[in-house]
């Protein structure tokens, strides 16, 4: 009736892009990601990440717009995929920015060149709904439905319904990445009513997060700890998702804590300590982020509702241009005045934040938070490994010697964990004959399939390869 196929995110945790195959041979993408860290290879000049057949492909479908799960589109499109591409309402907004800001930072500077793709782009996409059955296109006998996935703004797992009618249909669903259901700003995930064979990440398949009263205290202990010698904390972190939920549990932190000193001895106080967002790309998602506030959960709304401003508030300062970005690296370098900045990107592979490494991981006043997963092979994964103990990092093929201190708080993760991935198909009335884990570590991978084997003993469990 149907084949799924895998082009990436098998043997780890980037380059999502999976093929569902129909009988009447015509197939669809869910989503095309970019390979990031060690899973990236090197091509050859003129050689194409698109290294599978396209010619069966009649619509590519959109989980969320992070590059892991998108960055090969423009790929797709110079490799001769003509089909739709379907999104939610939201990441449909989004995707825009964060393909024009991957294709200058990675791929060419050349204006008009990426003018034309965005304009090609924009026809392309079709904005849908959440929970709205829609036709792929004209591949006959199926329907795709988005629920929200509660990972960022606009994500979605999504489910397809293989079949001439729904009653009958076999019910396929890809996961995407699934949130976590305490994360700010945005509602859990809830489970479809049924499901046959479902794709489902495993990102943290292996662990549990620690609960979000336990990770907002560690952070606030985090910022106490590391202003008691001045100097910047340092958060690298994605532009889309990661940094506007920061914002959200700094500012909260920030409104409980008004007219207190950070440290005592200090004569700094909560609500003069300076947050920094230096990303402009981050700066127009937060704007989105603001100007999609009937998707925000029932909490986030009440505190704008009250008067506060969880993504917009007084200490917050947005760096935009370069000289700006430059200027600000200097004068914390020098001057080790306290402040937070949160700078893209999340794994340190790129970005502002590369800068600021640069700069300040030599200077022991300094302390860089990871809030996020570090992949094998980013200059992230190697600073939180090597930086406890004394080592160095290999930045721009310079050798920069740690003395900051680095901290990993494990509970701030878009990511579902186990047990909330486990839960998100034993509460499904129909549980799935078949569960297919992608996108993981191999460890991660091996320990969701034993949670799910002991909880589902009749369904085929398995990791592709």
């Amino acid at each position: 009736m149907y084949q799924i196929s895998h082009h990436g995110a098998v043997t780890g945790v980037t380059g999502s892009c999976h093929r569902l195959t129909l009988e009447s041979g015509g197939s669809i993408l869910v989503d095309c990601g970019m390979f990031q860290g060690a899973e990236s290879s090197p091509t050859e000049p003129g050689q194409s990440p698109i290294d599978f057949d396209i010619e069966d492909v009649g619509a590519l479908v959109v989980t969320h717009c992070h590059i892991d799960h998108v960055g090969r589109i423009p790929y797709l499109l110079a490799a001769g995929f003509k089909g739709p591409i379907f999104a939610t309402e939201a990441t449909a907004q989004l995707l825009p920015l964060v393909l024009e800001d991957a294709l200058k930072v990675g791929v060419t500077r050349d204006e008009a060149l990426i003018k034309t793709f965005l304009k090609l782009l924009s026809q392309r996409l079709r904005p849908v709904p959440y929970k709205q059955w829609f036709p792929l296109n004209d591949l006959a006998g199926v329907k795709a439905k988005f629920h929200p996935a509660g990972h960022i703004l606009g994500s979605a797992y999504v489910e397809f319904a293989v079949g001439t009618t729904l009653r009958q249909s076999k019910r396929v669903i890809f996961s995407g990445d699934l949130g976590a259901p305490y994360s700010p700003l945005l509602p859990a995930p809830k489970s479809p009513y049924q499901c046959h064979d479902l794709v489902i990440e495993s990102t943290y398949g292996d662990r549990l997060h620690e609960g979000r009263k336990h990770r907002r205290k560690a952070l606030q202990l985090a910022i106490e700890r590391s202003l008691k010698n001045g100097g910047t904390i340092l958060i690298p972190a994605f532009s889309i998702g990661r940094t506007q939920e920061l914002l959200y549990e700094i500012e909260d932190i920030i409104h409980r804590m008004k007219n207190r000193r950070v440290n005592r001895g200090q004569a700094l106080r909560w609500e003069a300590l300076d947050i920094i967002v230096d990303s402009p790309l981050a700066a127009q998602f937060t704007s989105h982020y603001r100007s999609l506030k009937r998707l925000w959960d029932a909490e986030a709304r009440r505190k704008t509702r009250s008067g506060r401003h969880p993504l917009s508030f007084e200490q917050l300062t947005t760096i935009e241009s370069h000289r700006e970005h430059l200027q600000s690296v200097r004068y914390l370098a020098d001057s080790g005045h306290p402040a937070i900045v949160i700078a893209a990107s999340g794994m340190c592979a790129g970005g502002r934040v590369m800068n600021y490494l640069k700069a300040l991981l030599p200077d022991n006043r300094t302390d860089v938070v990871f809030v996020g997963y570090q992949a094998a092979g980013t200059p992230g994964r190697d600073i939180q490994k090597y930086g406890p103990s004394g080592g160095y990092v290999l930045i721009d093929r310079q050798r920069i010697d740690i003395r900051a201190n680095i901290h990993t708080l494990s509970g701030y993760s878009a990511h579902a964990d186990q047990g909330d991935l486990v839960r998100f198909v034993t509460r499904m009335k129909r549980p799935p004959d078949i569960i297919r884990i992608v996108h993981g570590d191999s460890t991660a991978k091996l320990a969701l399939k034993h949670k799910f084997q002991d909880k589902f003993p009749d369904t085929r469990v398995y990791v592709p390869d």
